[in-house]
Parts: structure tokens; C-alpha cells; sequence
């Protein structure tokens, strides 16, 4: 039976490592969004700098851990004698490491839009920057939801990496709590108790986004 004094006891520890998780994913989301969109562009646009840049990008942050990215962003600030706490850290490896997956995801679905439509809106006198934002992106973007809620939900389970660097999230209060109470098993299956509610509503959410737009088509 597990001991619920524990989380009794501690629910506020537990409360704020909740809430600091949430903020931490939400930002980590939007932010690896936008770059993941910015890369993805940059690995199909013509011209072949960019097309260097994004893939350079890309395949140096997949093959490289997460824990590493976030080690760098977390020691080299100071190292240049800037200030960095380890909560905006982590959330910025986060961001860094889960853009270059979903800027795959993206380009996968720009590529999925049929060739016409960018020849037919250069023809009708659209810049490639239009084109692409008017155009191709939001098609792109719908054909992508599935990928692109597994990526947000593999952020949310990677979002435990803060905790190696003391960033307040889930694990580094539950890591906290076990030192103080002696206990592991129960500390810990409290705070997956708190991942899956993240990651359940978010999962039943891509599934229903997923079914209007298969709808829709």
C-alpha cells in the first residue's frame, strides 16, 4: 500500500514541482515550435546556406543526449561570466534539444503540400516568405499534429532532466522528498501520478485534434 502521509505531508513541495513542470514544458513548446518551424524552413528553402544551417542543426542536437545540451547551457553562462538559474537552463536545453525533432516533423509535412500550390502563389506575385506562412505552413502544420503531440509529450517526460541541475521541476522536489523521508517507491509513484496528469489530457487532446481533422479532409 503506498503511504499517502507522503504526499500528504509534502503536497506542497509536490505542488510546486508540478506547477514550475508545467511552466517549464509550456515554454519548452512554444519556443521549439517556433524554432523547429525556423529550421524546418531553412532545410528545404533555396538558398544553400540555410539548407547547411538547418541540417547542421539538426543532426548535431539529435545525436548528442539531452543531458548534454543541458549541461552546456547550464555551465557555459558562467563560464563567460554571465548569470543563469537552472530552472531557464534546463528550459532552454529543452527547447533547444525537442526543436530539432520537431523541425523533422515539419519539414515532413511542408514537403507533403503538393509543389503546385508554391509554384501557383509565386506565380500570383506572393513572396517565398508569404507563400510559406500564408500558404504551405498551416497545411503543413495539420498534417503534422499526430508527430508533432508525440513531440510534446516526450518534452513533458524529458522535462525530468531539470532535476539533475536542481531546476524546482517534479523530480528535483521528489528527489528532495526521498532524501528527507528515507522512502523511494512511494515518493516516486506520487510523482508519476503528476506526470499523467500532464500527459493523459494531452495525449486525449492530440487523439481529438487528430479525428476532426481526419474529418475535416
Amino acid at each position: 500500500m503506498l503511504n499517502f502521509s507522503i504526499l500528504i505531508d509534502h503536497w506542497d513541495m509536490y505542488i510546486e514541482g508540478f506547477f514550475n513542470t508545467i511552466k517549464a514544458s509550456v515554454f519548452a513548446m512554444i519556443a521549439s515550435l517556433v524554432v523547429g518551424t525556423i529550421i524546418a524552413i531553412f532545410r528545404i528553402a533555396p538558398f544553400r546556406p540555410l539548407n547547411w544551417l538547418g541540417t547542421m542543426y539538426v543532426e548535431f542536437i539529435r545525436n548528442i543526449p539531452l543531458m548534454l545540451i543541458v549541461f552546456v547551457f547550464f555551465f557555459a553562462p558562467s563560464a563567460l561570466g554571465l548569470r543563469i538559474n537552472s530552472f531557464l537552463a534546463g528550459t532552454l536545453g529543452l527547447t533547444t534539444y525537442t526543436a530539432a525533432f520537431i523541425a523533422e516533423s515539419i519539414r515532413a509535412g511542408i514537403q507533403a503540400v503538393p509543389k503546385g500550390q508554391m509554384e501557383a502563389a509565386r506565380s500570383s506575385g506572393l513572396t517565398y516568405v508569404q507563400t510559406m506562412w500564408y500558404i504551405i505552413l498551416p497545411q503543413a502544420i495539420k498534417i503534422v499534429i499526430p508527430p508533432l503531440g508525440n513531440q510534446f509529450l516526450n518534452l513533458v517526460k524529458n522535462s525530468s532532466v531539470l532535476g539533475v541541475i536542481a531546476g524546482l521541476d517534479l523530480m528535483y522536489f521528489g528527489d528532495l522528498i526521498s532524501s528527507e523521508t528515507f522512502v523511494t517507491f512511494d515518493v516516486y509513484i506520487f510523482v508519476a501520478m503528476f506526470y499523467l496528469l500532464l500527459t493523459i489530457p494531452l495525449s486525449l487532446s492530440v487523439s481529438f485534434l487528430e479525428r476532426r481533422l481526419a474529418k475535416n479532409r
